[in-house]
């Protein structure tokens, strides 16, 4: 099954901007090749412009709070496992310390460094980062990779309470949702969203072998999805001959 998601808000939006550049950043500084950390640079740079909007970092916070108050309001409840229920707390709050503790924005220290400033205002330049531009980048390319590894590990630990916080919020957040089966008959679905939750995220789950791509729209009125089908052009058209189904989760 192929997973989508689709936010509801701005907010949301941008965590999972986030975290796709997170898992991208996770899988390149392992890797041994140059090439490799150089787009493991442009990833933590990537990061830093994504987080430098205001509001995240109290955005998260709220919303770990109020999760927070949330879970302990399950204290007592027969239904709920007490330890579980400690370990979620207890996640929220180490997440929610290490965040509140980093001082200013995400990345900001990488900031005060020249050297990568350097190289950030070159990257977006089409072949800017050839040796003759940059010669110190390109040596620092020519070190070991357990070496370039190294440093990758000592910029990206200024990031961490980001990424740790974005985990737990996000983790949380999909796992409030109850996936169920619905048909789109024509290749189309809509639902009215009338019982007045606030939902944050939509998450759909769809067949490959089917060959088709939902096209999503969201607001806190509705939801409407259309499975669209590819032709040889690479153009999108609506698979109207077709009756399928998928997978959604509403989380709220």
């Amino acid at each position: 099954m192929i997973l989508y998601e689709y936010p509801f808000g701005e907010s949301i939006r941008t965590m999972l901007r986030l975290e796709h550049l997170f898992n991208r950043l996770g899988i390149l500084m392992w890797r041994e090749a140059p090439v490799d950390h150089h787009y493991a640079l442009s990833t933590i740079f990537e990061i830093m412009d994504v987080a430098s909007r205001a509001d995240l970092k109290s955005d998260l916070l709220r919303d770990l709070d109020r999760y927070k108050l949330q879970f302990q309001s399950y204290r007592g409840n027969p239904a709920i496992q007490e330890s579980a229920l400690d370990d979620v707390l207890s996640r929220i709050d180490r997440v929610y310390n290490n965040l509140n503790q980093l001082p200013g924005k995400a990345g900001q220290s990488l900031s005060s460094n020249d050297w990568l400033m350097s190289i950030r205002s070159r990257i977006s330049i089409p072949g800017g980062t050839c040796e003759f531009d940059l010669p110190s980048y390109y040596a620092w390319q020519q070190e070991p990779p357990a070496k370039r590894q190294a440093d990758l590990q000592q910029w990206v630990s200024t990031l961490t309470p980001l990424a740790e916080a974005l985990n737990v919020m996000l983790g949380l957040l999909r796992d409030a949702g109850h996936p169920h089966m619905v048909a789109a008959p024509c290749g189309q679905y809509q639902q009215n969203l009338k019982d007045n939750r606030s939902y944050l995220l939509l998450r759909l789950r769809i067949d490959p072998a089917l060959g088709l791509i939902p096209e999503i729209s969201c607001n806190r009125l509705m939801v409407s999805i259309r499975l669209m089908r590819s032709d040889n052009d690479g153009k999108l058209k609506i698979a109207s001959d077709l009756d399928a189904g998928f997978e959604l989760t509403l989380c709220a």
